[in-house]
């Protein structure tokens, strides 16, 4: 990659792991699943959803409050107020939360209420974006851009690692072409040349990169197969109630069926599904009561 001297990597077994929190990392042996809706609607939503996939292999939480939508008249997220609610859910069920800053000035208020920070495909080369989030204290989950090359998407990494932010991970959410049927095309080459590349974690979007749900588990199970360190999948208790995106959320039975799918696969290239701790502290709490019998 031209000129890209931190992101690229030095040797064959160079890679960067990423914690969200002590038990949340990306890029190690765990495969690791952010859930949740695309955005933040009120905490009955999000602790519904939380409450679901707390007992499944899901680590982590998404959810958008400031929202980059096509028409200024949609609806554009929650703001301070949706932050306060992924605060209170991540708190309540012990999971990490995930949310996308558009402006450098909502990196401050993010970085106090959120663990990872988001900069979705229309900011990929928001450069002075991409400077500031190297001087954060938070990680950052870089999406590709919408046109972008694997060479531009690496470079807008390196703006990040350049300003003193090591902690990047790489999302592949497809790209656009002229075939309509699917929202993007999911670019599943790019997931192996990236890991090849660099040294940084790599995860994919099957929910934006297909536009349609029955579209997301088989490609969901294909991205770990070809290595991926993650999925982020958006799901929502009524997924056609869903104030964006609706056509792409999975239901929260859905996402956790697909969830289960995924160990297979996971264990078929030497991985496994990260834990999560809810699932593993009623693990804990039934091997108790056997032990009292």
């Amino acid at each position: 990659m031209l000129n890209a001297k931190l992101a690229a990597k030095s040797h064959s077994d160079h890679r960067t792991v990423v914690h969200l929190c002590e038990r949340v990392a990306i890029g190690a042996e765990d495969v690791i699943v952010i859930g949740g809706p695309c955005a933040v609607e009120s905490l009955e939503q999000m602790q519904q959803i939380a409450q679901t996939l707390s007992t499944s292999y899901v680590q982590a939480l998404r959810g958008g409050v400031y929202k980059p939508r096509t028409s200024p008249y949609s609806f554009q997220g929650m703001g301070i107020d949706g932050l306060r609610v992924l605060a209170s859910v991540r708190q309540q069920y012990g999971m990490p939360v995930v949310t996308e800053v558009m402006a450098i000035a909502q990196i401050e208020p993010v970085c106090a209420y959120a663990d990872m920070l988001q900069v979705g495909s229309r900011n990929m080369q928001n450069f002075e974006l991409l400077k500031a989030l190297g001087e954060a204290n938070k990680p950052v989950l870089l999406k590709r851009g919408l046109a972008a090359t694997i060479e531009e998407f690496v470079m807008a990494a390196e703006y990040i690692l350049a300003h003193g932010n090591p902690n990047v991970v790489l999302c592949e959410r497809g790209i656009r072409s002229f075939d309509s049927y699917t929202r993007n095309v999911l670019d599943l080459g790019a997931v192996v040349a990236l890991k090849q590349l660099t040294h940084l974690p790599v995860i994919v979007d099957p929910s934006h990169a297909t536009g349609k749900r029955e579209l997301i588990p088989d490609l969901a199970r294909a991205a770990i197969a070809c290595g991926a360190d993650g999925l982020i999948i958006e799901c929502h208790p009524e997924p056609e109630q869903s104030v964006s995106d609706a056509r792409q959320a999975l239901s929260l039975n859905a996402m956790t069926a697909l969830v289960d799918s995924l160990a297979p696969v996971a264990a078929a290239i030497g991985r496994k599904l990260g834990s999560n701790s809810a699932k593993n502290d009623e693990k804990t709490s039934a091997e108790k009561v056997l032990l009292t019998r």
